[in-house]
């Protein structure tokens, strides 16, 4: 179904006097999913960056888990612990971006070979704890700086995806404190 046929199912359905009619509507036009009439968005621009914020949140779970493992050979159980727990936040974000995503009637994008194109941010290798919680501290304040970029351009168009990326953009702050700290008493040692 277009979205003109969702928008005109919704405004059918919205238009409905009594349960009767409501019900023979809303069965006619099971598939509006999130996006009505009051929809205010620009629905495929907000696809194209919510499935890059996607790529992101996947090679940000890529990389804290491979560091995750990395450090835990070099004595790092603290840092290990941290790569493992944002990892596994990174994810569930992820799924909450995609989950978004279906909701506005789109295609997460999970392909692998162009997760590194559509993430944008040029992944430096790092084999030293130093070296692992600077890359991972640098891609939080990248990801941060995107997220504040998109609730801005978002503004009061899309709530729901504004309200989602907030509460992202939030962790995304806390992880770059944490690693921050963990950074601090690296260097320190």
């Amino acid at each position: 179904m277009t979205t003109t046929k969702q928008i005109a199912a919704v405004s059918s359905i919205a238009g409905a006097r009594n349960s009767s009619k409501l019900r023979r509507v809303a069965r006619t036009h099971p598939e509006p999913a999130a996006v009505t009439e009051n929809f205010r968005g620009d629905r495929e621009a907000a696809l194209r960056s919510l499935n890059a914020a996607l790529a992101t949140q996947l090679v940000c779970v890529l990389r804290y888990r491979r560091h995750h493992f990395m450090v835990r050979g070099l004595d790092a159980t603290r840092s290990a612990e941290e790569f493992l727990l944002h990892s596994d936040e990174e994810l569930a974000h992820a799924d909450l971006i995609a989950e978004r995503i279906v909701q506005l009637g789109g295609e997460p994008d999970f392909a692998p070979g162009t997760l590194r194109e559509r993430d944008g941010v040029d992944e430096v290798p790092a084999r030293t704890i130093i070296e692992m919680l600077r890359e991972n501290l640098a891609a939080a304040r990248i990801a941060i700086e995107r997220y504040r970029g998109l609730i801005e351009s978002l503004g009061e168009s899309d709530r729901t995806t504004r309200r989602m990326l907030e509460g992202i953009l939030g962790v995304q702050e806390a992880h770059a404190e944490e690693l921050l700290e963990l950074l601090e008493d690296a260097d320190a040692q």
